[in-house]
């Protein structure tokens, strides 16, 4: 979605939103190592000894390892200088206006780099929160409170707590009544 401002009424909504987005981004960036993986293997014959087809087959290695590390230890890693700067020097990209072009395995190899990488820093952004989330919830809160959370590029920033009105109401609220009863009897 790009930036929004969502409120979330428990940790555990918030956390179960996570954990679903979570999902679907690993899913997405198995769909597009995949997708990687058979590009590169039907381009081996033609572009092996081409140094931009070696270098492709040893990121995605590097991409899969760090993926990898990155769910058996749950920690993020730090991308090293690859990714966006490459794409801008590469020669197979002409650029037409405000966007880039071109027409090779070499770019389509490139833009899947890209966006997997991308999904990846998403998915570590993600989990980061989350880890984060699992503090707040030991240490108590969440009970009667709302978050309020700024999510920029998929990933949430921060939480703004506000106490929940109804259960300040809820506590506050006393029933009373008298009842008369008139009656004749007769």
């Amino acid at each position: 979605m790009g930036t929004e401002i969502r409120t979330f009424y428990s940790l555990k909504e918030m956390n179960d939103s996570l954990v679903e987005q979570i999902s679907q981004y690993k899913a997405l960036a198995e769909d597009y190592s995949q997708w990687l993986g058979s590009l590169l293997r039907s381009c081996e014959e033609i572009f092996g000894n081409q140094d931009w087809f070696q270098k492709s087959a040893a990121l995605q290695k590097n991409v899969r390892t760090q993926a990898k590390k990155t769910v058996e230890t749950g920690q993020a890693t730090k991308k090293g200088g690859k990714g966006k700067g490459k794409n801008a020097e590469s020669p197979c990209w002409i650029q037409s206006g405000g966007i880039s072009l071109c027409s090779t395995e070499q770019g389509e190899a490139e833009i899947l780099f890209e966006a997997i990488e991308e999904i990846n820093g998403k998915i570590q952004g993600m989990e980061r929160f989350k880890a984060a989330m699992q503090q707040l919830e030991r240490i108590g809160l969440g009970k009667n409170v709302n978050y309020i959370t700024y999510i920029r590029d998929d990933v949430p920033q921060k939480i703004v707590l506000r106490t929940k009105k109804n259960s300040q109401i809820a506590e506050s609220f006393v029933f009373s009544t008298d009842l008369t009863v008139q009656g004749i009897y007769q």
